[in-house]
C-alpha cells in the first residue's frame, strides 16, 4: 500500500532522512519507531504530499507522492502531531466542515468513527480549544476518518496524553485496523512498538531495523541483566567501568547492563556492586525489550559509522 523508494531529505546541512527505502502492507499497522529528530515527522510529510525529497520516490496505493498528489489527498487521513484543528469551532462545527471539505457528510460515514466519537459526542458544542488532550486527540482521530480514507498517518498521537487515553486510542486503531484500513503511526515511545505488525526503528534519518517486534527482539540475542541500588547516578558510572561491560542504560528504576560475550552471571555483578560500596542491591537476568534492542542497535550503528569515517550522524543543533 505505501512504497518508499530511496528517500533522502535534507534541511541546509542537517540530513533529516537518508536512503530510506520502506514497504507497508495493505491492512497493516506499521509503527516508525524513534526519538526526537529520527526523522519520522519529514517522511510522513512527504508521503502526505507536504513536503518534497530531494531525492527518491514514494507511493500510496499506486499513486506517485508527486505527480497524483491530488489523488493522494482523497485517500488519506492525517493526523499531525500539533494539534491542528480549529480551536474557536465547537468539536460538532470541526467534524462537519471537515466532512465538507471532502465532500462527504457526517450521516454517510458516521458508522466508521461512532465508536470513536461517541466518547465526545456529548461534548459536541463545547470548542475544541477547551477540550482535554484525550478529547482533542479522538476528535482530531475523527476528523481525519470522516472522509473513509484507504490510509491513516498518524504523527505521534499519542505523546502528551495520560496513560489512559494511550491505551484507548491503541485499541480504536487496532479497530480501525479491522476496517481494512492501512494505518501508518509514529511513536517515540518504544513500549508502543509492540502493539505494531512492523515497526521500523529509526534514528537520524537512518532505518536501524524493520520486522516485526517479536523477531526484532529475537534477532537481538544478548542477555540483559537489570540492576539497581541506593544511589543509581553512582550505580551507573560504577559499571561503565566494569571489565566486561558491552552497554549500560537507565531503563526507568533500573539500569540494563549488557556484555560482548554473555558471560557475566548474576552473582558477579552483583559483587562486584557491593565491593564498590553499594547498598540495597538488586540484579537480575530479564528478558531484552524493544528499549535494549534500539539502544543496542543505535550503538553499533554508531560504531559503525565512526569506522567509516561517516559524519552524517554527527549531531546536529536541529534535526527534524
Amino acid at each position: 500500500m505505501i512504497s518508499i523508494r530511496n528517500i533522502s531529505k535534507t534541511y541546509g546541512e542537517t540530513e533529516a532522512l537518508h536512503d530510506i527505502t520502506l514497504e507497508i502492507n495493505r491492512n497493516e499497522l506499521f509503527g516508525l519507531i524513534g526519538p526526537d529528530g529520527a526523522g519520522k515527522t519529514s517522511l510522513m510529510r512527504i508521503l502526505m504530499t507536504l513536503l518534497l525529497p530531494d531525492s527518491g520516490s514514494a507511493s500510496l496505493d499506486g499513486c506517485d507522492v508527486v505527480k497524483e498528489f491530488r489523488k493522494i489527498r482523497k485517500m488519506v487521513g492525517y493526523m499531525p502531531g500539533r494539534f491542528s484543528l480549529y480551536q474557536d469551532l465547537t468539536v460538532e462545527e470541526n467534524l462537519h466542515f471537515f466532512a465538507t471539505v471532502f465532500g462527504t457528510t457526517v450521516e454517510e460515514n458516521y458508522e466508521l468513527v461512532k465508536d470513536i466519537y461517541s466518547h465526545i459526542e456529548p461534548f459536541g458544542t463545547r470548542r475544541a480549544g477547551k477540550l482535554s488532550g484525550g478529547m482533542k486527540q479522538k476528535l482530531a482521530l475523527s476528523c481525519a476518518l470522516i472522509h473513509k480514507p484507504k490510509i491513516l498517518v498518524l504523527d505521534e498521537p499519542t505523546t502528551g496524553v495520560d496513560a489512559v487515553s494511550r491505551k484507548e486510542f491503541w485499541e480504536m486503531l487496532k479497530n480501525l485496523q479491522k476496517k481494512e484500513i492501512t494505518i501508518l503511526v509514529s511513536t517515540p515511545y518504544m513500549d508502543e512498538a509492540n502493539l505494531c505488525d512492523r515497526v521500523a526503528l529509526m534514528q537520524k534519518g537512518t532505518l536501524l531495523d524493520v520486522d516485526s517486534p517479536g523477531r526484532i527482539i529475537q534477532k537481538f540475542g544478548k542477555r540483559v541483566l537489570a540492576a539497581r541500588s541506593e544511589n543509581m547516578f553512582r550505580l551507573i558510572n560504577d559499571l561503565r567501568t566494569f571489565p566486561k561491560a558491552a552497554s549500560v542504560y537507565a531503563f526507568g528504576q533500573f539500569a540494563h547492563f549488557t556484555s560482548p560475550d554473555d558471560d557475566v552471571e548474576v552473582n558477579e555483578l552483583e559483587n562486584f556492586l557491593l565491593k564498590n560500596g553499594h547498598q540495597a542491591v538488586e540484579v537480575e537476568e530479564i528478558e531484552p525489550g524493544i528499549e535494549d534492542v534500539f539502544m543496542g542497535l543505535m550503538q553499533n550503528s554508531l560504531q559503525q559509522s565512526v569506522a567509516a569515517g561517516n559524519t552524517n550522524n554527527k549531531p546536529s543543533k536541529k534535526q527534524t
